[in-house]
């Protein structure tokens, strides 16, 4: 038996099937069509190359101090600089020139990478964790536990953060500073604090400070959400609630969560910056920005470019962070959707 051929009505155009997609790949596909996003997001993964291949990339360690070689200029930076030709010394030998006690500035920016880095991503994890917990349960168990909780986090947010986090730094500093017998708990935070190079405090004083926010923005998003159908349906077949917090609930209120932690990062990197400028950061000779700037201060008018060079990565990485975040703002906003 014959087969007729379907006839298609005259002005009719079946349009081709267009195959659905996630949320996030739109976000996605938003994030890639952001320029500055991106550059931003290349700008971090080389500032990341730099971290892990460190130990490659400078020239010199960055303790070794050559007492002959202090504040030596590097011969391109006359340029720059002309004034400095009538009294600064020319050395072919460092790249950005030599600090006050000798040592490659190079090197050291290399290095003070490990530092701001490594703030920049424990800091928000440590937020993440202890304010996704807390939030959560504020938010969906509400009622008088709510109350309570967030009454905590309003007498937190009363201080000042970065007036909290000095005098926390300047408490752990002194009480755990001199010998102490192997074993004691003293011993073993000063020996965490030195192999992390003095950055143990700073990771305690902006976790203790850094997850109120997080944990807002999680209740907020929880008390949005805590009666779907969704939520009710997993009551209903009798999930408990730590399923429910964290097998529903989480997976659909993370987005925002990482946009905000995200465009929190920069905040992190200075704070840290700002602590080892006053000398309340990591613990010489680990090398920070924050540090190379306070000594680079010293010698600003005569010697400049020991301050510009670790200034200019500290806003090129605090830059590269804000356009991400903005991006993924962009990106993770229910608006612009379909409109890419």
């Amino acid at each position: 038996m014959a087969t007729l051929p379907i006839s298609r009505p005259p002005g009719i155009v079946f349009a081709p099937h267009r195959r659905e997609t996630g949320f996030w790949s739109e976000a996605f596909h938003r994030l890639l069509k952001n320029r500055a996003a991106v550059m931003g997001g290349a700008i971090i993964c080389l500032f990341i190359l730099v971290y892990l291949f460190a130990d490659h990339i400078a020239v010199k360690p960055f303790e070794v101090q050559v007492p002959s070689d202090n504040n030596v200029v590097p011969q391109w930076i006359y340029g720059l600089f002309p004034t400095t030709q009538a009294y600064a010394r020319l050395s072919t030998a460092y790249p950005l020139g030599a600090d006050d006690l000798g040592r490659d500035l190079f090197s050291r920016i290399v290095y003070g990478t490990r530092v701001s880095l490594t703030v920049a991503f424990v800091g928000p994890l440590i937020a993440l964790l202890i304010g996704i917990v807390y939030g959560s349960v504020a938010g969906y168990f509400g009622g008088r536990l709510d109350n309570l909780m967030m009454r905590f986090v309003d007498v937190m947010y009363a201080f000042p953060s970065l007036l909290l986090i000095i005098l926390m730094m300047a408490f752990f500093r002194s009480s755990f500073a001199g010998q102490a017998e192997p074993g004691s708990f003293k011993y073993i935070i000063n020996a965490l604090d030195t192999r992390f190079g003095g950055m143990l405090f700073i990771f305690i004083g902006i976790g203790l400070t850094s997850w109120m926010g997080m944990a807002r923005l999680t209740r907020a998003q929880v008390l949005s959400l805590r009666k779907k159908e969704f939520i009710e349906a997993a009551h209903a077949i009798g999930a408990d609630s730590v399923r429910i917090m964290f097998r529903h609930l989480l997976p659909n209120i993370i987005g925002p969560l990482i946009v905000a932690e995200t465009l929190a990062i920069p905040n992190y990197i200075g704070t840290e910056t700002f602590l080892s400028f006053i000398g309340l950061g990591v613990n010489p000779p680990t090398p920070s920005w924050g540090i190379m700037i306070a000594d680079g201060a010293r010698s600003i008018r005569t010697y400049p470019h020991q301050a510009l060079f670790p200034g200019l990565a500290l806003a090129i990485t605090m830059f590269a962070f804000n356009f991400l975040g903005d991006g993924l703002r962009d990106a993770f906003d229910p608006r612009m959707k379909g409109t890419s």
